[in-house]
Parts: structure tokens; sequence; C-alpha cells
């Protein structure tokens, strides 16, 4: 396999989990009765551009079809970021009802909403039929397609060049980082901003998140990594902060090479933080797989020690990391019952892979729980308050990342 940006042949392994479905392939009760498909999930760095990328197997539209069914407003935590985040932008870039903002995966309108509030004038490109029409019934102009190169040059030539770009959480999930990127070169107005917010690879490894690792990500990036990628593109990187979200993310902000803004001390201090921490020498990609395997150990000694105490366990949140640890650990309804989520889409069916049964909220108070094990931890304290009157009945609850932690 050549790297997917600079073309390198990569060899060197960063972490391995085995064999798993697509983590948001969810299973009805008809289709547990058919082949399910199994795809190796296997990780690798390139020593030259050091770019983080899954072996190719899959291909973009098996992973994100038409029913896809990760919905962004599931998340009230994230509703509040989209808010500020676009409250900000507005401001900082000083857009208004002339500008023009498109969301390249829009998902369910969760964000262009809060700019059709303020009078602005937004696109999204969306390329999950379901999530597409959710964001429509808002008022938000979908275009049903994935984006690359052809699609911006395309837009470009038809006037609708963005003042504000925006990729929240989709840079990671494109198989041609490079085209996608010069897509974006196209797109952006001169003087225009591009922002993108993905999880950081410092942050992966620092606490040991290898469940972020699943199909539907191509790529696991640091800010070195992406300024290659950019400058490689004819743009470049004048800005970045450090989010909370997602267990620790970035959010970059590009404009054309050319462009006169001045690349700002932030992104000169987060290099050389990276750097500092090994990201550009393969010693510093050689931990993770130990500290997973720990995990996934620990998880599954506690899960058997509860059944054997005869206490009932179930699981909440029905996300793709949640996929990811239990088909690296092979748990099944055995050891697992049921797994509560809130989002419609998943209730009813089955989890990938364990086939665990996902259920609405309202199963948590059918019966007492002993514990109750919040599989996506980033959004664990938002969790535990929303399901505050467990703790009366008994039930404590469990995560697992970086470490396995009863609370």
């Amino acid at each position: 396999m050549n790297c997917r940006h600079c073309n390198t042949p990569i060899k060197h392994l960063f972490l391995d989990l085995g064999y798993a479905p697509p983590s948001n392939a969810y299973r009805t009760r008809e289709e547990l009765k058919t082949p399910e498909r199994h795809f190796p999930l296997k990780v690798l760095v390139c020593h030259h551009c050091w770019l983080v990328q899954t072996e190719d197997f899959c291909q973009a539209d098996e992973l994100f079809g038409h029913d896809y069914a990760y919905f962004s407003s599931t998340s009230t935590s994230w509703l509040t970021h989209a808010a500020r985040y676009a409250q900000e932008m507005i401001e900082r870039l000083f857009l208004n009802t002339q500008s023009f903002v498109i969301e390249l995966a829009a998902n369910d309108g969760y964000l262009l909403k809060n700019f059709l509030a303020a009078g602005i004038p937004c696109l999204g490109v969306e390329p999950t039929e379901s999530t597409a029409n959710a964001a429509r019934k808002l008022g938000i102009p979908i275009l049903m397609e994935f984006f690359g190169l052809q699609l911006g040059q395309r837009l470009a030539a038809n006037g609708q060049q963005a003042d504000l770009l925006i990729g929240n959480n989709v840079y990671a999930h494109v198989p041609d980082i490079n085209d996608f990127t010069q897509g974006m070169q196209a797109l952006l107005k001169p003087g225009g901003t591009i922002t993108l917010e993905f999880p950081h690879l410092l942050r992966l490894i620092e606490q040991a998140q290898f469940d972020t690792v699943y199909h539907e990500h191509f790529s696991y990036l640091s800010l070195h990594t992406v300024g290659e990628i950019f400058r490689h593109a004819g743009l470049k990187i004048y800005d970045v902060e450090a989010l909370p979200t997602h267990g620790g993310s970035l959010r970059l902000f590009g404009c054309h090479a050319n462009d006169p803004r001045p690349v700002q001390q932030t992104v000169h201090q987060l290099l050389a933080k990276e750097e500092s921490h090994g990201l550009r020498t393969l010693q510093g990609y050689q931990t993770l797989q130990a500290r997973a395997e720990q995990i996934r150990d620990d998880l599954l000694l506690f899960l058997i020690e509860q059944k054997r105490a005869g206490k009932r366990v179930a699981a909440y949140g029905a996300a793709a990391k949640g996929n990811t640890l239990l088909n690296f650990a092979g748990i099944k309804p055995d050891l697992l019952p049921f797994v509560c989520d809130a989002a419609p889409s998943k209730q009813g069916k089955f989890m990938p892979g364990s086939h665990i049964p996902i259920r609405p909220p309202s199963a948590l108070h059918e019966h007492p729980l002993d514990y109750l094990i919040l599989l996506p931890w980033n959004i664990a304290t938002e969790l535990m308050q929303k399901h505050a009157s467990l703790t009366t009945r008994g039930t404590r609850f469990v995560t697992l990342v970086p470490e396995l932690a009863i609370l």
C-alpha cells in the first residue's frame, strides 16, 4: 500500500484491531439471518509525511449509504458546540447577508441552521440521504453528493465560492484526502477562510483512544501532516485552536497560500509540541497497541466477573466508538444484554458484529441496573447528568478509555 497523501510505500503498523464490520452498519432483525461483511481494521503510519491511515479495504459509498444512522443533533452538547462556533465565526469573520457559507458533510443541518437563523446564505454538501433529508426539512439547501475537486470546481464555476468553508469531523472520513483538499482550494473565495475540526492524533495516542479507529475514518491527523497536505494543495494553516470535543480535537483555520494573513504563533507552538511528543519519529507510534489490548482485557474481565456475580450490566451509546471496542473484545449479548441509544434511527436494530440489541433509553428504567457502561466516553459527563436518577437506584457508571473506571 502507498500513502494516500505522498504515495510513499508504507509498511509500519500503528494499530491492529482484527476484523470488524463497518461501525455504523447497524443490523435489522431480518439481516441477522444473512451473512455480514467484515474487513480488517488495521492502521499504518507513513514514515515520510506521518499520515496515519487505515489499510485499503472499504469504499466510501459502502460506508456512507442512504440509511446512514449517525445524526449529529442527537447530542445536546454537540448542538451547543455548533451554535457557539457559528456565533464566533460570524463575529470573527464579519459574516453578513452578503456572505456565503458552505459546509462539507452537513449531516442533519445541526450547524448550518445557526447561519440560516442569522440570515446568512448557506449551502450544505451531504452525500447520505437520511441526514440530507433531515437538513432539508430545516430549510437548508443541500447538495447530495460526495465532495472532491470536481464538485469544488463545478460550484466555483457557478459563482458559489465560499467566504467560510466548514468541514467539521469530515476530514478523517475522506478516502482521497488530496482530492478533497484540492476541492476546498477551488471552492474557497479569495480572502475566504476554511475551518476544519478533527480529532487530534496526539490526544488519541496520549489517551489511548483506540476506539476512535473504525473503517469510516480513513485518516488520523496531526497538525504537521495536515499542514503538508494543505501546502501541496495551495493552501496554508494560519491559526489553530485546541478543543475538548471528541476527546481532544483541533480546529484549524486555513486560507489560500498567497493570502496575506500571517501564520499565528499558536501554529508554531503546536507543531513544536507534536514533535516533542515523537509524532515525527516511528517510536511515537509504537505504544498504542499494548494499551488497546489492556483496555480490551480489562473490559472482558469486568463483564465476566459481573456475570458470575449475578449483576445486571448494560451500556449506553450505540456509537462507532462502542462498536470498535465491542468487536475488538469479542463481546456478545451473553455478557452485555443490550445497549441504549437516544437516536430513533438505531433503536430496534442490532450493533454490527456483536449483534447486541439497541433499545431506547426508557429501557434503563425497566429493571434496576448495577452498572451502566458509557461507550461514548467523550460525552460521559453529559450522559451522567442526563441519567443521574439511575444512581438513586444503585446504578454505577463505567467508562473504559483511557482505562476502566467505575464512577
